[in-house]
């Protein structure tokens, strides 16, 4: 499989709802943060620790080029962060894909993408002690916060380099491989440019809320520690909230 579509948008601009429309369309696996968070057993093995190395070697001045047609040779499309800080890169070596640019009104975009990082807040503590969770917050802190931010998650500079990459990727692509896209548009535009026939069924429009992402990542860490570190936790959980009960119940307190 050769990878067929790059998305060159930024996260919180409707890439979960264009994974799912690629999937159902054919393009499918799409490669998206997701796909670097859960487990799929012989697509993307060994990538959250690539990723994770990936940024701070990048952090440290340390050359750490990638592989792409070793790490996506099992997709048809990718999505999303990491991915579309390097469209370019995959461009060359998939020269064959065409480039999707999600876009979206910049004011909502920030609200999300501010909500994407005040949603991994709870992750840190635990990201101190399990490793794959640590790597997760990684990639979001050490790549896209600090790397790409310049390390503000703030409103104006934030908004400016959203539009920034944006202008930069419309002047970069040639025109007839580039469909600039807003998920409210539907079907139509992106099927047109696909060359596929519209499927009978809704395009899909996949809200993230700041509690359903909190609930994803916590499955996250479900999913990547051992059930004797998870009744670690919660043992030391309920000693803390012991602690507290017995401190504030004492006389005098």
């Amino acid at each position: 499989m050769s990878l067929e579509i790059i998305g060159a948008g930024f996260g919180r601009t409707g890439t979960v709802s264009m994974k799912a429309a690629l999937e159902i369309l054919g393009f499918g696996p799409c490669y998206h943060m997701r796909e670097i968070l859960k487990a799929r057993p012989g697509y993307n093995d060994g990538h959250l620790e690539l990723w994770s190395e990936h940024a701070h070697a990048l952090a440290e001045g340390r050359p750490s080029p990638i592989q792409w047609s070793r790490l996506l040779g099992r997709y048809a499309a990718c999505m999303d962060h990491p991915t579309c800080l390097y469209y370019e890169e995959l461009m060359e070596a998939f020269p064959d894909a065409k480039v999707v640019l999600n876009v979206r009104e910049p004011e909502r975009w920030f609200v999300s993408w501010q909500t994407l990082f005040e949603g991994i807040g709870f992750m840190r503590v635990i990201a101190r002690f399990v490793p794959r969770v640590r790597r997760a917050i990684d990639i979001l802190d050490v790549l896209i916060r600090d790397g790409q931010m310049k390390g503000r998650i703030e409103h104006d500079s934030n908004i400016a380099e959203f539009l920034r990459h944006n202008a930069e990727v419309i002047a970069t692509v040639p025109k007839e491989k580039l469909l600039v896209f807003d998920v409210k548009q539907g079907w139509g535009p992106l099927c047109a440019f696909l060359g596929v026939p519209v499927p009978d069924e809704p395009f899909p429009h996949l809200n993230e809320s700041k509690g359903s992402m909190q609930a994803r990542l916590f499955q996250f860490w479900l999913e990547t520690t051992s059930p004797r570190t998870r009744a670690g936790w919660a043992l030391g959980g309920a000693s803390l909230v012991a602690a507290l009960l017995f401190l504030a119940l004492s006389p005098g307190s």
